[in-house]
């Protein structure tokens, strides 16, 4: 694994842009006159290649400039570390220390609570625990499990799936913490809905503890991004790399890409209307019977090639920790692992806070340990299924492959192992996890944007947010693969600035309700209902 490639991902910005100005990407100009070659370029391109191109140069360059600044690691460790990925793993050991390892001694706890064992039907609220898990889990397990982590293998190697799961543990606090402000904070709208997440509790937290100007501005920073990543990684990315996998098996959609947006959005507003009871419905329905189905397909490759998986285990590890390369080839898988084990799981975004805000309960602590199961769920246990399932094919390795890892096609990578280690018809499987995960990733990011809309416009404006979320979900099937993924990296990582920083200053406050409750639970104060 050499420096190159373990940079690859960290480089996507900049090789985007690069292919953007070329009009037509990986194609090499010839003409000696390169303004007379662009000039040419852009006349004969596509409605569609023109929107592209616009999208990279005016929206990704100039963000990628801001929100992966690196400090100039790269001339000195020779691999770029945005501070981005040394806040968000900071931010997860920070908030892991402060609450006494919360995200392993309250598991058992949190598996009750989704269970029902304490609920209460007069609890303020508009969906059950384990609607509100499963309406966040439809928002992270999706193509950063499918796509992400093959992404990460194929650019990083093995190794960056020690990295995803370490940052997967390490993100159960994070949930935790950041949903449990989410309850403290949440509001009721003239319309009767809950009104909570890192909006709210930015601006209201910091003011209770005497910081009422950066409150302001960080729920503000915090909503606009928010807005931006629904757009992007919680939407556009997906219709993108769901129409990767399939089109090729249905030639409409080679020529006309535009009609698989067409129908997600058409798919996706007879949802939204209905808000987050609606929402939490269909994803408590589509999330379970597709995380299974993935799984039970994953786990069976596994078991074909059970001989073939200790190797790999060791592979992952010595992989993780090799020097062989190098220093920096070391620091590229690390940052890679981070940064695709965030954008899977979103601990540290604050995004999944919105969600669980509008969870029944009357224990704002309780939807935090709840929240916690997130990251477990889906980062330790899917992602990892994944890497190995990538990793024992040894389809990342595989020279047909390379041009497939090289444009960031996950969800390709991920299909060629299914029916490099399973079946040919195991393609039909992923095809369906792939569309419906993407489904309901874009269902359930519609709330967080909408909300964030809300708290910025009102909610009276909010069909407009509804209607330009529609718009973007058309638009995933003709903006580039290298765009959305620079986009959607950009717009959700992004979102960790302003929320991390109020969550470390409000972690006080939620040591002290985790004391409270921690203390009443041990002293089995909770009626059981079940």
């Amino acid at each position: 694994m050499g420096q190159d490639s373990s940079t690859a991902q960290e480089e996507t910005i900049r090789e985007t842009t690069a292919e953007n100005t070329a009009g037509e990407p990986g194609k090499i100009a010839t003409n000696e006159d390169p303004v007379a070659e662009e000039s040419s370029d852009s006349e004969n391109a596509t409605w569609m290649q023109r929107i592209d191109t616009a999208f990279g140069k005016y929206v990704v360059d100039n963000a990628a400039a801001v929100i992966f600044y690196d400090f100039g690691t790269k001339d000195r460790f020779g691999v770029s570390i945005p501070f981005v990925v040394v806040w968000l793993f900071a931010g997860g050991v920070f908030l892991t220390l402060r609450m006494r390892f919360i995200n392993l001694r309250a598991f058992r706890h949190a598996i009750d609570l989704i269970r029902g064992i304490y609920d209460t039907p007069d609890e303020p609220g508009e969906v059950t625990h384990f609607q509100a898990l499963a309406a966040a889990l439809s928002a992270t397990v999706g193509l950063g499990n499918i796509a992400g982590v093959a992404i990460a293998i194929g650019t990083g190697g093995p190794g960056a799936t020690v990295w995803i799961i370490l940052v997967g543990i390490l993100g159960m606090t994070a949930k935790f913490t950041e949903c449990t402000l989410g309850q403290l904070y949440r509001v009721t709208d003239e319309d009767g809905h809950v009104l909570g997440g890192p909006m709210r509790y930015l601006r209201y937290g910091l003011k209770d503890i005497g910081l009422p100007g950066l409150g302001r501005v960080l729920a503000v920073v915090f909503a606009v991004l928010c807005i931006g990543a629904s757009f992007g990684g919680g939407n556009s990315f997906q219709v993108g790399q769901s129409l990767e996998v399939i089109q090729d098996d249905i030639h409409i959609l080679q020529d006309h890409p535009w009609i698989y947006g067409l129908i997600m959005a058409v798919a996706v507003g007879i949802v939204i209307i209905g808000g987050i009871k609606s929402i939490a419905a269909v994803a408590g329905k589509i999330v379970p019977i597709m995380c299974t189905a993935y799984v039970i397909a994953a786990l069976y490759i596994l078991a074909l090639n059970a001989t073939e998986v200790p190797a790999a285990i060791s592979t992952i590890v010595s992989e993780a920790f090799s020097l062989k390369a190098g220093y920096g080839a070391f620091l590229g898988v690390l940052v890679i692992g981070i940064k695709r084990a965030v954008f899977s799981n979103e601990a540290g975004i604050g995004s999944a806070a919105i969600a669980h805000s509008a969870a029944k309960t009357d224990e704002p602590v309780s939807e935090g340990i709840v929240a916690l199961l997130e990251p477990f769920i889906d980062t330790v246990m899917v992602c990892t299924i994944t890497a190995l399932v990538v990793v024992v094919t040894g389809v990342y390795a595989a020279p047909n492959m390379q041009d497939v890892i090289a444009s960031d096609q996950g969800a390709r990578l991920t299909l060629e192992a299914f029916v490099v280690g399973g079946h040919e018809w195991f393609r039909y499987v992923l095809f369906a996890a792939v569309v419906l995960f993407a489904y309901s990733t874009c269902i359930s990011w519609s709330y967080y944007g909408e909300r964030s809309w809300v708290q910025l416009f009102g909610v009276r404006t909010s069909i407009i947010y509804k209607l330009l979320f529609l718009t973007f979900t058309v638009l995933g099937s003709i903006v580039t693969r290298g765009n959305i993924l620079a986009f959607s990296d950009l717009m959700i990582l992004g979102m960790s600035f302003p929320n991390l920083l109020g969550v470390f200053l409000l972690s006080g406050v939620v040591k002290r309700q985790l004391d409270s409750y921690w203390k009443k639970y041990q002293n089995g104060e909770f009626p059981r209902m079940k």
